[in-house]
């Protein structure tokens, strides 16, 4: 008698969740973002242009020191993948451009080499394992949700690379800047990282940071 009467009312549940559904929930940027995105624009204002995006196809500006550049196509720039899981963005990276270690703690990422040859690898958290290769044009490579990891130039020429993420918004920190481009104080970097102090002042100098 028990089953069928939690059957039952596991239908009612999922028949009263699916009657909910929506068909999309185009993100309102002018709204504060939550964890589960952004509110949902009015839909008497949705229009086919919330669902495109043209940045993809204009190459990002890599005359920084970093040599790279990541366009992103979130929630806030592309408002039709608010609540769908999935994002996109394209990076673009300079003959001795590096992308530093970093990580996406809300997405798993799919990367694909569209141009030139890039070395990616990640860093696996249960045994500090780390899996790298050198990518060449049509290659792709997953790196798994909130794992460290890393993407430079390894050829001679401009590589050009489309990345796909599990959320419309993944989020990202980037660990040279996490140390280095705060007011973190350069004695507690010191310390946390077993750097020196030149070290330190001479990174906190590069990135921008105080302290």
């Amino acid at each position: 008698m028990l089953l069928p009467l939690l059957f039952t009312i596991s239908l009612l549940f999922s028949s009263s969740a699916h009657a909910s559904v929506l068909d999309f929930c185009v993100a309102d940027p002018s709204l504060p973002n939550g964890p589960a995105g952004y509110p949902c624009k009015n839909p008497a204002k949705v229009t086919v242009d919330d669902f495109v995006y043209h940045a993809l196809g204009i190459p990002g500006n890599t005359s920084n020191f970093i040599k790279a550049a990541f366009t992103p196509a979130f929630a806030p720039q592309f408002p039709g993948v608010n609540g769908l899981g999935i994002s996109i963005g394209r990076f673009d990276i300079a003959v001795d451009g590096v992308l530093p270690l970093h990580t996406h703690p809300g997405a798993s990422e799919i990367l694909f080499v569209v141009e030139g040859t890039i070395c990616a690898g990640f860093i696996s958290s249960s045994a500090n394992t780390v899996y790298f290769k050198t990518l060449y044009k049509g290659d792709a490579m997953v790196f798994p949700q909130g794992l460290l990891h890393f993407l430079f130039n390894s050829g001679q020429t401009l590589a050009t690379a489309i990345a796909s993420f599990t959320s419309p918004n993944p989020g990202a920190q980037v660990m040279d800047f996490a140390l280095f481009a705060n007011n973190l104080p350069s004695a507690i970097v010191e310390k946390t990282t077993f750097l020196d102090d030149a070290e330190v002042k001479k990174l906190k100098a590069v990135f921008g940071g105080t302290g």
